[in-house]
């Protein structure tokens, strides 16, 4: 009888071997079934060794148990040999010049072009993913480039973007890549933010922070029954993620997409907020955007705008300080106001920014300090 191993090794054009890689590698396969291009797999940065080839992932909250040649769950993390290798470094499905507003990030280098990437894999699944194209599929099943950290810092550079973004699925699963390239964009004058949903253990994270310009974390909601029902995952994580980032010191801001019904209660934001200004403080952006029905969430309507504005009201009732609607163009919500004197400090048309009154870090009227990164390291 020949074992699982030796069929996966002797395989040449079977399905099973090109998907598991008995080999450190993982390929792209186009519609005949051949392998297009090859990218070498990196061994993981934070798992830990258990009996029988197994390996248990250090990485995000789930902790995978992962058996020899099976994956983790977020499908491009693999044991091979009792070793864990993360498929996805350098392996780009995903990139673009976008305005840093975009991410949103509006308290970070306004005006300015972030060199956006992104790679196969996600450790949830919300039902309302707008790129689950790219986030809820394994990496060989998605056509890819390779770009490794070096040129990605050349590329954004050559395109005169003053940042790096890990964006659109989810930076975590291609934490080795993303902390590469950070390291090595610090070193050249390039920020590094990461466009991520929490999901991540504090190690990891600190480590991580210290090679980051900025952090954006997409808050699905403040209770445990949506996190667990619409994506599968987990509230306190995620709370725990926000405390550490406020610990490090790294500017961060928060988004919360408003899905009809399902997280927009009055009760919930009204927690949530003064859970935001208890244990992250009052300057803490929080853009509250507006859903669009996608993925697997197609019965809902797109967010009604007084919803934003309630949320909106009820953060500023709360204490805090800079509160914005998202995905409504020209919304007054998407421009910053002076805490002290009320007047507009940054005045914003979706991406575009139409005025700046900031001196320094400062309001341009009162002098009241705008907390932000608001100057590139170069």
């Amino acid at each position: 009888m020949i074992t699982r191993r030796g069929f996966i090794k002797t395989s040449i054009t079977g399905t099973c071997a090109l998907c598991t890689g008995y080999l450190p590698f993982v390929s792209t396969i186009n519609a005949s079934g051949q392998s297009k291009e090859e990218f070498s797999a990196k061994e993981a940065m934070y798992y830990k060794q258990l009996p029988e080839m197994r390996v248990e992932c250090e990485l995000c909250p789930r902790g995978c148990k992962v058996a020899d040649l099976e994956r983790g769950y977020c499908g491009v993390r693999e044991n091979q040999d009792g070793k864990y290798y993360t498929l996805v470094h350098s392996r780009v499905c995903s990139l673009n010049a976008d305005p840093i507003e975009k991410k949103p990030l509006f308290h970070y280098l306004p005006g300015t072009k972030a060199y956006s990437i992104a790679t196969a894999g996600c450790n949830i699944e919300c039902k309302f993913c707008q790129n689950w194209q790219i986030s809820q599929f394994r990496p060989e099943q998605i056509e890819s480039i390779k770009i490794t950290p070096e040129e990605v810092v050349k590329f954004s550079r050559e395109r005169k973007c003053d940042t790096i973004a890990y964006t659109y699925s989810e930076p975590v699963v291609f934490y080795e890549y993303m902390y590469d390239t950070a390291r090595i964009g610090k070193q050249e004058g390039v920020g590094s933010v990461m466009i991520s949903n929490g999901y991540i253990k504090k190690e990891p994270l600190v480590k991580l922070c210290r090679e980051l310009s900025a952090v954006k974390i997409d808050f699905k909601a403040f209770t445990e029954k949506f996190y667990k029902e619409t994506c599968s995952g987990e509230l306190k994580p995620v709370l725990e993620t926000l405390i550490t980032l406020k610990e490090t010191g790294i500017w961060f801001e928060v988004v919360m997409l408003m899905v009809p019904t399902l997280n927009d209660s009055e009760k919930e934001l009204r927690d949530m907020c003064k859970w935001i200004n208890k244990n992250l403080g009052p300057d803490v952006p929080i853009h509250f955007t507006r859903f669009h029905p996608t993925y697997k969430i197609m019965n809902l309507p797109p967010t009604p705008t007084k919803t934003l504005e309630k949320a909106r009201n009820i953060a500023l009732e709360a204490g805090l300080n800079f509160p914005y609607t998202g995905n409504v163009p020209g919304h007054p919500g998407e421009s910053t106001y002076c805490p002290g004197c009320k007047k507009t400090v940054i005045k914003r048309v979706g991406y575009h920014i139409l005025q700046n009154s900031l001196n320094g870090n400062e309001c341009g009227n009162c002098k009241h300090p705008i907390p932000g990164v608001w100057q590139s390291a170069d």
